[in-house]
């Protein structure tokens, strides 16, 4: 089973994708976790430059091909033989980021998005989405918050805040076309509430464990 987790910036993936894994280690199931862009020695490398703050003069084409080509290796490398080998594979973000962040947030064409995301994947879709759901200014606050603490505050966060509005509205009209794969969390509670609410979301989802 292919399981994503998607949400604004501030949302919590980062904190509650590990301690989902964890715990479906713990009941039994074989678990792969990875991460969007990156997850791979070539995917790090552009995660790199995509995060870097000193590219802020990056064109929005360029941005959507950097992402592409980072998640083209991963699915290829990792995710399909990872699901082929009968692993659940968890991974925070995937291709709806693209739909959100450059799609909705920067206004490229939709039809183009789609038609690159599908020759990267190979139109490998997620069996489940779990969107952690944020207002802008409450997920911006907890990314500041984390990063004068050490944590990282990249050229995305940096986005102005209509940006991020636009790409809240993106994820809610990406939602309403494909209700059957998407699961909402409020993320705005307490980190073991959001957590056993997903834990509940992802084992009605999965078969028992094997043998």
């Amino acid at each position: 089973m292919f399981i994503t987790f998607e949400g604004p910036d501030g949302s919590g993936k980062t904190t509650q994708v590990p301690l989902l894994v964890a715990w479906l280690r713990e009941q039994g199931f074989r678990v792969f976790q990875t991460r969007e862009p990156g997850g791979t020695p070539i995917g790090d490398q552009i995660r790199a430059v995509l995060h870097d703050l000193k590219n802020e003069g990056m064109h929005p084409h360029t941005e959507i091909l950097l992402y592409a080509a980072s998640r083209a290796q991963l699915v290829a490398q990792e995710i399909r033989p990872r699901l082929a080998a009968g692993e659940i594979v968890v991974c925070d973000r995937y291709a709806d980021s693209t739909l959100a962040y450059q799609g909705y947030g920067h206004g490229l064409d939709l039809v183009a998005l789609r038609q690159i995301l599908a020759f990267a994947t190979g139109g490998l879709v997620p069996d489940l989405t779990l969107y952690l759901d944020i207002d802008p200014e409450a997920g911006l606050k907890r990314r500041q918050q984390a990063a004068q603490n050490g944590a990282e505050w990249n050229r995305m966060d940096a986005q102005s805040l209509a940006f991020h509005h636009r790409v809240r509205e993106g994820y809610r009209a990406l939602i309403a076309e494909d209700r059957a794969r998407w699961v909402i969390i409020n993320a705005l509670t307490d980190r073991d509430t959001v957590q056993a609410q997903i834990r509940d979301v992802v084992l009605s989802h999965l078969p028992p464990p094997a043998e």
